[in-house]
């Protein structure tokens, strides 16, 4: 049989490149798409090639992508603001399902992600749009939702070696998450291309249980540094605050709107678990939530610890 071939958008992000390197480790010829001038973060490899392009609004990608039979794609905005949550969740993904839906039986797989569940942002709009889109494409498809990576829950561990408190919001037990590893995710997304049961599918997805909270979180960091454990609350109201005097400002400058927007996302991560939603309860629900992969964010804390991995902070990030 055939090796499969695979065209992963975003593929130089965090997820794409763990896509990457799953997709080639199962013998998948790939293509990765990049922009011009940056570097391709990836080792020469026999099945792999690499195809530059730009994206613009008004004219689309700049090249046209050779057939294949499974595009993957990792596009997501980095700022979440409601013009980069427009051109990256929607429009670029709406112009690379364009390109491919003249052949029917090519399998999209879309990241999106769990908190879309309960959209309140621009950016959740934007990729809900989106998963509609690629719905009605008539193209075979998995939407993967995952839950919170190993990156956006490391930014405090400079914090911590530093003696600093762990900054958590209310008591730091009000939302948790199920973490996922980018290496675990990948391979998730990589096993849709042949498991049956998950095509035309939304698949949520967490990494190993149990689900874990902030305080959870601070209390492994506490003993994985060996440092004393030292906790400051942060009201979640802190965020209406500063949007509330950013507010008169707003109609004037894109700046205010962007910031405005940036708050609110702070304001959702801290109030909102990265879980299933049990509309009929009413909560989230851990035990709802699938599991796959065996990374565990213990283990993620201890290779930093050890200088196995480098802590490399999730910009964008805006809590800390």
């Amino acid at each position: 049989m055939a090796q499969k071939s695979v065209l992963i958008a975003g593929a130089t992000g965090t997820i794409g490149r763990a896509v990457v390197t799953a997709a080639l480790a199962r013998g998948y010829r790939v293509t990765a798409i990049v922009r011009p001038h940056h570097r391709a973060p990836f080792d020469v490899h026999e099945n792999l090639h690499i195809t530059r392009a730009t994206f613009s609004p008004t004219a689309g990608w700049s090249t046209t992508f050779a057939r294949a039979d499974v595009v993957i794609s990792c596009l997501a905005s980095r700022t979440g603001t409601a013009q980069d949550a427009h051109m990256v969740d929607y429009a670029m993904n709406a112009a690379l399902l364009d390109q491919i839906t003249p052949t029917p039986d090519t399998q999209f797989i879309l990241l999106s992600a769990i908190c879309v569940q309960k959209p309140k942002l621009a950016f959740q709009f934007e990729k809900l749009r989106f998963e509609a889109l690629l719905q009605g494409s008539g193209l075979p498809y998995s939407i993967v939702r995952p839950t919170a990576y190993f990156k956006s829950l490391s930014g405090q561990i400079d914090r911590i070696k530093k003696g600093k408190a762990f900054l958590y919001f209310g008591d730091g037990t009000s939302t948790s998450c199920m973490p996922i590893s980018e290496r675990d995710l990948a391979n998730f997304m990589i096993e849709c291309i042949d498991d049956q049961s998950r095509l035309n599918r939304i698949l949520p997805i967490g990494g190993p249980h149990p689900a874990l909270t902030p305080r959870d979180q601070a209390e492994m960091l506490f003993d994985i540094f060996g440092q004393p454990p030292k906790v400051a609350s942060v009201s979640p109201r802190l965020f209406d605050l500063l949007r509330l005097c950013l507010a008169p400002f707003a109609p004037l400058s894109q700046w205010v709107r962007n910031k405005r927007e940036l708050l609110a996302i702070g304001k959702y991560y801290a109030t909102e678990s990265m879980l299933c939603w049990d509309a009929d309860q009413h909560c989230y629900d851990a035990s709802a939530t699938p599991s796959t992969g065996t990374d565990s964010l213990r283990d993620h804390y201890l290779h930093i610890q050890t200088g196995q991995i480098e802590n490399i902070r999730d910009k964008a990030s805006r809590i800390y």
